[in-house]
């Protein structure tokens, strides 16, 4: 059974930055990928960043250049470096772990989310 942790989630004033980790449970973490995902409010589930299990990256377009996803196997902990936040970033952030490419959307377990919000 795999396992999904979502923390660092807060309040962040415009232009600021924070970091989300997603810990991962399970063996097989280092050959699983691990994608966020976030939900604003009155959307549908949008998709963020998504790391596979060999480190290629994927992003999302109005993220792009402002997040960056990293991995640190040893930690079995995927993280979620956000900068130059924007009010439109605010959302409750899922992390998701499937097999696959950076390109697969094909997620198998879920966390529960960690709510970020932006705002002056």
């Amino acid at each position: 059974q795999v396992q999904l942790v979502e923390s660092g989630g807060g309040l962040v004033q415009p232009g600021g930055s924070l970091t989300l980790s997603c810990a991962v449970s399970g063996s097989i973490f280092s050959i699983i990928g691990i994608s966020w995902y976030r939900r604003a409010p009155g959307k549908e589930r949008d998709f963020v960043a998504r790391i596979s299990g060999a480190g290629a990256t994927n992003y999302a377009d109005s993220v792009r250049g402002r997040f960056t996803i990293s991995r640190d196997n040893a930690k079995n902990t995927v993280y979620l470096q956000m900068n130059s936040l924007e009010l439109e970033d605010t959302a409750v952030y899922y992390c998701a772990a499937g097999y696959g490419s950076a390109n697969s959307r094909k997620n198998d377990y879920w966390g529960q989310g960690t709510q970020v919000t932006v705002s002056s």
